[in-house]
Parts: structure tokens; C-alpha cells; sequence
């Protein structure tokens, strides 16, 4: 099971002719805790940021499920409810979870959840898709898988 933190990230970033824009950007890590999550920013950040930078903000994010599309671009929170038959009150039952996916649009978001969803034998209904700020995200990779990808993406 992930825990999901919303980290925003503040910083100075050089635009044309020698400016500086000041930036928040949004990401989405997978951690054990807010000190973690912290942690894993700062590291996932220093390569790619030349200066000074602030964690603004952290917030656990609560999503069920993350659906990965090569082609996409942007980030799609998907709000889903799953239906079930409560047999001893004889009611329609809906839980809802909310889903990231990746994709390039919107239609596409909802074209790649159909598809990941196949699989499921639960009933749901699709309620909302919107576009969600996140830049990118940082799953979990434990230590030795770390120095594994780093020795094949050496090799190559």
C-alpha cells in the first residue's frame, strides 16, 4: 500500500534574457511519513534545481490507485465510485476512491482508466477527471533496485 504526499516545491527559475520567475511546482511522492516525504523531495529536486529551493508545502494525497501511461504528459485525478449491493438493507452501496492517471488529455485519461479497470470485477462508475497540477511523481524504489537501475542505465 503507497502513501501519497503532495510536496510543492518554491523556487527562483531563470526565464529569457536573464530573468528570474519565482515557481511552485507540485509533486507526488511515496513515502512512510512527512519527514520522509521531505527528505525524498530535497533529494529528487537538487539535480534539477540550481539555488536556493523551499519545500512549501507537504499534504497527504489520497489516491487508491496510480495508472502510468508512456504517452502522457500531465497528471489526472479521477474520482471513481465503486458500487455494491448491500443485501441485508437490499440498497446500492458507492465507496469512493480517486485515481491518478497519466495521460496527454482528457479523453485519454478516461480511455486509459476504462482499460486498467477491465480487469476489475467491482462495479464503478466514472464521476469526475480534472487536470491536477502535479509535475511529476516519485514512487518508491527501494535501495537495491536503485543501484540496479543506475548500473543498467551506466552499462548503456
Amino acid at each position: 500500500m503507497h502513501t501519497w504526499f503532495e510536496c510543492k516545491i518554491k523556487y527562483e527559475k531563470a526565464v529569457e534574457e536573464g530573468k528570474t520567475l519565482s515557481v511552485n511546482e507540485t509533486y507526488l511522492i511515496d513515502a512512510l511519513s512527512f519527514t520522509e516525504a521531505e527528505k525524498r523531495i530535497i533529494q529528487e529536486m537538487e539535480p534539477y534545481i540550481s539555488g536556493d529551493f523551499l519545500v512549501a508545502n507537504i499534504r497527504r494525497a489520497r489516491i487508491s490507485e496510480l495508472f502510468q501511461h508512456e504517452g502522457g504528459d500531465k497528471w489526472y485525478r479521477c474520482k471513481v465510485f465503486f458500487i455494491a449491493l448491500d443485501e441485508e438493507k437490499g440498497v446500492e452501496k458507492r465507496t469512493a476512491a480517486t485515481m491518478l492517471v497519466q495521460a496527454s488529455s482528457v479523453k485519454e485519461a478516461v480511455d486509459v482508466l476504462i482499460s486498467e479497470m477491465k480487469n476489475s470485477l467491482a462495479d464503478y462508475e466514472l464521476v469526475s477527471v480534472s487536470e491536477t497540477p502535479i509535475m511529476e511523481v516519485y514512487p518508491y524504489v527501494a535501495e537495491e533496485e536503485k543501484k540496479i537501475l543506475q548500473e543498467v542505465t551506466d552499462f548503456q
